[in-house]
C-alpha cells in the first residue's frame, strides 16, 4: 500500500536528515514511529485497565509464589 504525505520543506529535509543519520529509509523511519505509536497508545491501555483491575483487588504476589502457583 502507498501513502501519501504533505510536508512543508522544513519538515522533510529534517525528517530526511533524521532517517539518514539513523542509516535507515525515510519509509521504514515513518513505518518504525507510526507502529511505535500504536504500540504505546496499546500499552497505556493496557496499563489504565490492569489499574482498574488492581484497584478492585489489590492483592499481589511475590515472584516466589507465582512460581509455586505454576508449578515452576
Amino acid at each position: 500500500m502507498t501513502i501519501s504525505v504533505r510536508l512543508n520543506e522544513e519538515d522533510t529535509k529534517l525528517i530526511k536528515a533524521y532517517a539518514e543519520i539513523n542509516k535507515m529509509s525515510v519509509s521504514d523511519m515513518i513505518r518504525n514511529a507510526i507502529l511505535e505509536k500504536i504500540e504505546d497508545e496499546y500499552d497505556l491501555k493496557a496499563y489504565k485497565k490492569a489499574m482498574e483491575e488492581y484497584k478492585k483487588n489489590p492483592k499481589t504476589y511475590t515472584l516466589e509464589e507465582v512460581k509455586k502457583g505454576l508449578g515452576l
